[in-house]
């Protein structure tokens, strides 16, 4: 680290332990409890993996909880700013700053975790234009699946006027072709909100309808939405990467990227039929739509999808950045 990055470090965490910490000693910082799938699928391996290579000269130390920062959607700053060495974010929870990785959430890009996150490796050239910082990580979650209380959800209709929370600004364009009425919350009120009827429904992908307990106000949880996923990413502060020796950045370099990606989405991924299955055994109805209607719901979808290709997002057209996830 250069000597500013320890200053920062010293304050920053000072302050939290009564002691500076080593400068080889990275911090991360995540909103999410420790327990989190996406601790034992990304942040640990990154961790683990990198004082494995470096023999322990390089070690992270966790700040889960929003230890650091606890809103969502600053995730970003405290990683640009110094904050941390290491954040967690969503790239649709500050949509302006990242549409190119937003659009993962384009349906027809992708239709799994896996091939998700595949198809954001695919278009890196173009994502980590929207960086100001170093990529470490970066993958998608499953296709959304749709949490009811009241109304099952098994043809288009049903999405007539229907409240819905989503996670994006490209899921609610696709949702509101539907006659779906999108709004935005914090994932941590959808559990409340749709046990006291503040909203109808949550487009949320599979596994987190057992990070979120959604299994307890939920009636019903309808699949097979032609829906694509959200674009994950962990990030480093360029000052402590470029601080680092040659042999440190190398370290660094083989503890992250593709494979820890890859890697993470398909332990993920195996996570989705468990958290179905504790919704099952909660009483909550599963749902898969029929082939029929996923086609009626894919060709509701083709006006936003052209719009999309049509419009420019940070200097790259709608179309380059679908084409360039998809590999064409």
């Amino acid at each position: 680290m250069t000597l500013k990055r320890a200053i920062l470090a010293t304050v920053a965490f000072g302050v939290l332990s009564g002691a500076a910490l080593a400068e080889t000693e990275f911090t991360l910082s995540y909103f999410m409890g420790p327990k989190h799938r996406f601790n034992e699928a990304f942040f640990t391996p990154f961790a683990d993996k990198l004082t494995e290579l470096s023999g322990g000269e390089l070690t992270v130390k966790q700040y889960a909880g929003g230890t650091l920062n606890s809103n969502p959607a600053l995730q970003y700053s405290t990683v640009v700013e110094g904050v941390t060495d290491v954040a967690f974010g969503i790239s649709s929870y500050t949509y302006d700053l990242f549409p190119i990785s937003s659009a993962i959430s384009v349906p027809g890009v992708c239709n799994s975790g896996i091939d998700c996150t595949e198809a954001l490796w695919r278009a890196r050239d173009l994502i980590e234009k929207e960086f100001n910082a170093k990529l470490i990580a970066m993958w998608s979650n499953e296709p959304m699946a749709i949490v009811t209380r009241d109304k099952p959800i098994r043809t288009l209709e049903d999405f007539k006027g229907l409240k819905i929370r989503v996670s994006s600004n490209i899921e609610a364009d696709f949702l509101s072709a539907l006659g779906a009425a999108p709004v935005s919350q914090s994932v941590s009120e959808i559990n409340q909100n749709l046990a006291n009827g503040t909203i109808d429904a949550i487009a949320i992908d599979p596994t987190s309808i057992r990070d979120f307990k959604l299994y307890e106000p939920a009636n019903y949880v309808t699949l097979g939405m032609p829906t694509s996923g959200l674009a994950f990413w962990l990030l480093m502060n360029k000052q402590s990467y470029e601080g680092l020796s040659d042999e440190g950045k190398a370290w660094v370099d083989a503890a992250s990227g593709r494979e820890l990606s890859v890697a993470g989405a398909n332990l993920t991924e195996t996570m989705a039929e468990g958290a179905l299955q504790v919704a099952r055994d909660a009483g909550v109805e599963i749902i898969t739509l029929s082939p029929e209607e996923t086609a009626r719901i894919t060709e509701a979808f083709s006006a936003p999808l052209a719009k999309f290709k049509a419009e420019t997002f940070n200097g790259v057209s709608g179309a380059d950045i679908y084409a360039a996830m998809k590999g064409e």
